[in-house]
């Protein structure tokens, strides 16, 4: 299929006669979209919140190889049902009540893409030799926000494209570069001892890991739902995991070191330093790694909104209204992006690790049903029709709710601090307790008052 034809699919399901590409597409598009300045900046936060490098190091591997396990299941949806990600929580939540994730999801399509666009903004600053701030880098991130916008608009076979070559790019540039820090003798020799560990903080660093990867989860189906039907569990899983794992692990201590060299600079100009007379080289691809996680946010946001939109109009998903939808994401995302530039890395911990709280009991329910419940046994097309699957399943949502309010307790913010986290000194272990209760009652409930549980 030509990846310069605008796609015309946007939530409805993808006709088997359509279906196409293989699992090693999946590898590609996750590894290239955490190989990029959002993910390297999330590494510094490790060092800015006093994490000893070795025990950030170690934080950063168990904590994405927990939180990859859920986003990579959530692949395999795609190629059973045909579906994007976020439409399925109609088969969960009902067909009105899927609004309550679906307009938290587009709370965090448009945080994302703002941190992103603020680090692609300070990037081409660097670039064009501009001070990374006040206008340049508002222009920075008007033009990337509409490099991604007509992107989207080509949509899946040309992310996936556009995936698929840069990866290779990444690869090549990134190892170059770890070498050149290694080598580099900035980084100080005392930073390399296993002292100074602080479990509140380890549990701390753990988390902001597993909800990196768990906060891709209302994504990932949208990027397999064109695959074969007998792609299979294991394929997608596989490739999934294993591409988002290596680059996320890579890239995360990658920034805790750059900002053991010199926290005082911002994560491109750190990178600019290293890379000395190549920095504009490195710069480059920076930006097209920013292109490359931004374009999910995008495409993401668009099908979300479509969806949300869909609940309240009677007519069917049409290319115009597909294309419409990217605008206006776009521009609200842009917006937010200029007005977020302040205070990055406060920002970028506390919005992640708050977003736990409403992506944990969701990914919970959504997994559960499809894997436990229904067993990946859905009528793709009734998630288009109020009575489908129902208006309102108050099941998943009253398991929702009581998730989030057991997790009140565990939960440590910026602005909050419940019992437990204090006693535990800090840390923050709402995820465990909002994984168990959601995923637990939503299966215990099922079982006895779902009809599809019982087959």
């Amino acid at each position: 299929m030509s990846v310069w034809k605008a796609e015309t699919h946007s939530v409805e399901p993808i006709p088997l006669s359509e279906r196409h590409g293989k699992p090693a597409d999946l590898f590609t598009l996750w590894f290239s979209a955490n190989m990029q300045v959002t993910t390297i900046a999330l590494g510094a936060v490790y060092v800015f919140i006093g994490i000893p490098l070795v025990w950030a190091i170690i934080a950063i591997i168990l904590g994405n190889l927990i939180g990859a396990v859920f986003m990579a299941y959530h692949s395999a949806q795609g190629p059973i049902i045909g579906v994007p990600q976020m439409i399925q929580s109609r088969a969960q939540f009902g067909y009105f009540g899927a609004l309550l994730p679906l307009v938290l999801v587009i709370i965090m399509y448009l945080g994302f893409f703002a941190l992103s666009s603020v680090l692609g903004g300070q990037s081409l600053s660097s670039l064009v030799g501009a001070q990374a701030s006040g206008s340049s880098v508002t222009v920075g991130v008007v033009l990337l926000g509409i490099i991604t916008a007509l992107m989207a608009v080509f949509g899946y076979d040309l992310i996936h494209a556009y995936q698929r070559y840069v990866s290779l790019i990444f690869l090549v540039a990134f190892v170059a570069f770890t070498i050149a820090a290694a080598a580099s003798g900035k980084v100080p020799g005392s930073v390399w001892s296993f002292s100074g560990f602080n479990l509140a903080d380890f549990v701390a660093g753990v988390t902001l890991a597993v909800t990196w990867q768990i906060t891709y989860a209302p994504y990932v189906s949208d990027y397999s739902r064109y695959l074969p039907k007998d792609t299979g569990v294991n394929a997608t899983f596989n490739t999934t995991f294993w591409g988002t794992v290596i680059a996320s692990v890579w890239m995360m201590i990658l920034g805790a070191v750059l900002t053991e060299i010199n926290a005082k600079l911002s994560t491109p100009d750190v990178i600019n330093s290293i890379a000395g007379g190549l920095g504009w080289l490195m710069m480059i691809i920076i930006i097209l790694g920013i292109v490359a996680a931004n374009v999910l946010n995008v495409y993401g946001g668009m099908l979300t909104t479509d969806t949300i939109f869909g609940s309240f109009s009677r007519g069917k998903p049409s290319p115009s209204r597909r294309i419409t939808m990217i605008a206006v994401f776009a521009v609200v995302g842009i917006v937010v992006a200029i007005l977020a530039e302040g205070n990055f890395y406060g920002s970028l911990e506390n919005y992640i690790v708050s977003l736990t709280y409403f992506a944990i009991p969701w990914t919970a329910i959504n997994l559960t049903d499809f894997y436990l419940v229904r067993h990946g046994k859905y009528d793709p097309e009734a998630f288009l029709r109020p009575a489908g699957y129902g208006t309102f399943n108050w099941l998943a949502i009253v398991a929702f709710m009581i998730a989030i309010v057991v997790e009140i307790p565990f939960m440590y913010t910026g602005l909050f601090e419940g019992p437990i986290a204090k006693a535990l000194g800090g840390a923050d272990i709402s995820w465990i307790p909002g994984l168990i209760i959601a995923g637990g009652l939503y299966l215990w409930g099922a079982r006895r008052y779902l009809p599809a549980a019982q087959s």
